[in-house]
């Protein structure tokens, strides 16, 4: 299941969600290479988070391997700096992609509830709690992590509270079957939200692959932080702009 759009205006324009995505992706063009293995895999190293070097619980030296012949190895220098790095790089152009849709279908709403300002403070803040999640979970570990998913989990975790009952269109794709399906945002991320807790219970650590305590962890910042973030006059302004009825039959009660 794979959402295309949501039912949710906007008033105020996505400059900093724009923003991200921009981000994002001239950090996959310029730092990694568009994909070259061995850009991907230095800038991954360099510029990724290594739980065991951020809590110092990983020997300097230890090497994870990244194939090709090359390896990760855990640096003695402390880089609490990769936090942040870390959010704009990804590991290949799937992640990216996929990354960058999910961004790009709900990003703006949480913008348009808060502002350009507090919305780039509340990305970072939820990218921040995701890592973390990440490290207490594994906080030996020397697997190096990137990638947006965790900050966006938050702003899904954020979309959920504000808009619960706003529908997102989502493609089914089952074997050769191809269909398409509206369903209530809660019901579509909260479907998102248990394949993470069913991946995370069924990862093996220090293996590499999905980072999903990151992903958990960014969406329960997002859900707890929105309240705070939120200004309430932009949000009654935006659902009141929502329900200027465009249709017959449109029902402001998927706002209560």
């Amino acid at each position: 299941m794979f959402p295309y759009r949501d039912e949710n205006d906007t008033i105020r324009p996505s400059l900093v969600t724009y923003g991200i995505i921009a981000l994002n992706v001239i950090a996959w063009f310029l730092l990694q290479g568009a994909g070259v293995p061995e850009r991907v895999a230095e800038s991954v190293c360099n510029l990724g988070l290594v739980p065991g070097e951020l809590t110092r619980r990983a020997s300097v030296g230890e090497a994870f391997p990244m194939g090709q012949g090359m390896a990760c190895v855990v640096d003695e220098q402390w880089q609490p700096q990769h936090i942040l790095t870390s959010m704009f790089l990804h590991g290949s152009w799937m992640h990216l992609l996929g990354n960058m849709w999910f961004m790009w279908i709900f990003g703006n709403n949480v913008e348009d509830s808060m502002g350009h300002v507090r919305f780039a403070v509340f990305y970072l803040i939820c990218g921040t709690a995701a890592a973390l999640a990440q490290v207490l979970v594994e906080p030996g570990s020397i697997v190096p992590m990137v990638g947006a998913s965790g900050a966006i989990g938050g702003v899904m975790g954020a979309y959920v509270v504000l808009y619960p009952r706003v529908k997102v269109y989502n493609l089914v794709v089952l074997g050769f079957f191809v269909t398409t399906v509206a369903l209530p945002a809660w019901l579509m991320l909260g479907y998102w939200m248990l394949l993470q807790v069913l991946g995370g219970a069924t990862a093996v650590a220090g293996q590499g692959g999905v980072a999903y305590a990151a992903h958990i962890g960014g969406f329960a910042a997002g859900a707890a932080l929105i309240k705070l973030f939120a200004r309430r006059d932009y949000v009654e302004e935006h659902r009141a702009h929502h329900w200027r009825p465009k249709h017959l039959g449109f029902d402001r009660s998927r706002w209560r």
